[in-house]
């Protein structure tokens, strides 16, 4: 498998800690050391057989940053966006200049830079088992998690009748994509059985997602095969889901529990690393009569002190502080528009 990581996302409601020239997926936010790309390569290395088979996508506002997290990746493996235009585009220019160089029937896996995974060898035997589908069917094969609560952040995918058992997972057709429902709906699918959260992991033959591509967005695919990156101008703003995935006939799932967050926000570390404290504290805090809050600070010598809070977040960073609902960290990525229209705060973002 040639896996290719994408990772040109700005992580924007990790802000302050991500900021444009630091993204999060530049950072270490589960106590390892390692910064989330770093995580991530380093867990697609064995598939991908080394740093000569492993590709990243990301955009040019970061590409030097990248270097930097990952010196041992060829050069020539790494794709440099012009601008952002959301994952249909990364996917297909990614998989034309791989099916240049390695061949259309070449399997190809794309990753998303910012997951976080707990058992990393049951989550390679799941790229196992997804690359045999991938091989043996024209499918794009996509990893489904197995819910664990009816989140209504995540999209879901409807699994329909089975295709058969690669390596030790059954795998599905897919009936259908559903983009962050309601919580009501979220609890209904769950109850059925047949729905997973999609992970935003694909596998496929290059061929068979330029044929798709082809097929469902030829206005993406033809200005890319034609001009390569000078094409990003023309392009539209699309995601592979809604490009491809949800239009196609050949979508597949095989559902799977390793361990899964899409860390898509600062509550997501409480998920990640609470425990049974009262707080999440990663940084020197005292509390009074303070629970269920997440405190956070990039500088040891911050000194953080709470009373009467609940259910907050915290953030220290330089010389920005955040102090924010949890319920209401959806609500940072609009605040960062009003910064970009503020003289005083633009700097900052």
């Amino acid at each position: 498998m040639i896996p290719v990581i994408l990772a040109g996302g700005k992580g924007e409601r990790f802000w302050p800690l991500s900021r444009r020239s630091r993204p999060k997926q530049f950072l270490s936010l589960d106590g390892s050391g390692k910064s989330l790309l770093q995580a991530t390569a380093d867990r697609l290395l064995e598939v991908a057989g080394g740093w000569d088979g492993l590709w990243v996508v990301t955009n040019a506002q970061i590409a030097d940053g990248i270097k930097e997290q990952l010196p041992e990746l060829p050069v020539e493996n790494l794709l440099v966006e012009p601008q952002g235009k959301d994952t249909a585009p990364a996917v297909a220019w990614a998989t034309l200049e791989i099916a240049r160089r390695h061949g259309e029937e070449a399997i190809v896996g794309f990753f998303p830079a910012d997951h976080w995974i707990g058992d990393e060898s049951a989550y390679r035997k799941t790229l196992l088992s997804a690359r045999d589908l991938a091989q043996n069917q024209r499918a794009i094969v996509t990893l489904g998690i197995q819910p664990t609560h009816p989140a209504t952040g995540y999209g879901y995918i409807e699994q329909g009748e089975s295709v058969g058992t690669y390596g030790f997972l059954t795998a599905y057709r897919v009936n259908r994509f559903t983009e962050k429902p309601v919580r009501d709906t979220a609890e209904h699918f769950i109850a059925t059985g047949r729905y997973s959260w999609n992970s935003g992991m694909f596998i496929f033959k290059a061929g068979v997602v330029l044929e798709e591509l082809r097929t469902h967005a030829q206005e993406i695919l033809d200005p890319l095969a034609e001009k390569g990156a000078a094409a990003y101008a023309e392009l539209p703003k699309t995601s592979i889901d809604y490009a491809v995935m949800e239009k196609t006939r050949v979508a597949y799932v095989i559902p799977t529990s390793f361990g899964w967050d899409d860390l898509g926000d600062w509550v997501a570390l409480e998920r990640l690393r609470k425990g049974d404290q009262a707080n999440l504290e990663l940084a020197p805090h005292i509390g009074m009569d303070t629970t269920g809050a997440i405190v956070y600070s990039s500088s040891e010598d911050d000194r953080i002190v709470t009373i009467g809070l609940s259910d907050v977040v915290v953030v220290r960073d330089r010389n920005v502080t955040l102090v924010v609902k949890k319920d209401r960290t959806q609500d940072i990525k609009k605040v960062l528009k009003r910064l970009e229209e503020d003289p005083q705060f633009r700097s900052e973002l």
